[in-house]
């Protein structure tokens, strides 16, 4: 006798994988995930969302229920191995997680951004010529922003990392194909005599940043599976 499974179309896409760091896969596909906010799923991941009526672009929430910690994320391929997923090591620490940890995975819908406001954890932040043109170009390779997330970016071989302070219209957001104003918070350890550094965030005291516009350009939703 066969079984068929019956796919509800109006269901959420939830379950739940063991998490672990991209420095658990290939090299070729190390620097593409570590450097953003998106993952690597497994294949069976894909061809249960498909037969879902699933937003696009697909973005998730993720849960580390014992720590009551959860974060957003895109997905960059459909190639872990099943039972898996692997995450940048900033969304691991986020998460509270150790390696192999499991992690709940749900299919989410998010409005757009239209704001955001991050806080450098560090002032070597203001030791870039044009701090807001790097976090331009380094949220490409995001798909989602989570109120609380302590985000990692790349720059001239260095690790930054923003706290995510607060984001509009909701505590989470895609920033996929969005026109969105960032301000920035003095970076942690600030002091008012940097003032002279802090003028790269735009020139205003440091109880108040002015804002910016941040263009983030569309991105092409495909995925590839390889078997």
């Amino acid at each position: 006798m066969v079984f068929f499974h019956r796919i509800d179309n109006s269901s959420p896409f939830t379950t739940s994988y063991r998490c672990y760091p991209v420095s658990f896969l290939a090299d070729n596909f190390r620097s593409s995930v570590e450097k953003g906010g998106k993952i690597i799923m497994p294949p069976s991941a894909l061809d249960v969302l498909t037969r879902l009526n699933v937003q696009y672009p697909m973005l998730f929430k993720l849960t580390n229920q014992q720590a009551n910690r959860t974060t957003h994320c895109g997905v960059l391929e459909f190639v872990a191995d099943e039972g898996r997923i692997y995450v940048p090591y900033w969304m691991l620490k986020n998460l509270h997680l150790e390696e192999g940890g499991l992690v709940s995975v749900v299919n989410a819908a998010l409005p757009v951004a239209s704001f955001a406001r991050f806080q450098p954890q560090s002032t070597d932040f203001l030791d870039i010529s044009n701090p807001k043109a790097v976090l331009e170009n380094a949220l490409r390779d995001f798909a989602c922003l989570t109120v609380g997330d302590i985000i990692a970016i790349s720059y001239n071989e260095r690790i930054y990392e923003l706290k995510v302070l607060e984001t509009k219209p909701k505590d989470a957001v895609t920033i996929i194909e969005c026109d969105m104003s960032v301000d920035f918070a003095p970076p942690v350890g600030y002091q008012s005599t940097d003032s002279g550094s802090l003028s790269k965030l735009d020139n205003v005291d440091a109880h108040q940043i002015e804002e910016d516009h941040i263009e983030i350009p569309s991105l092409v939703q495909g995925f590839q599976v390889i078997s």
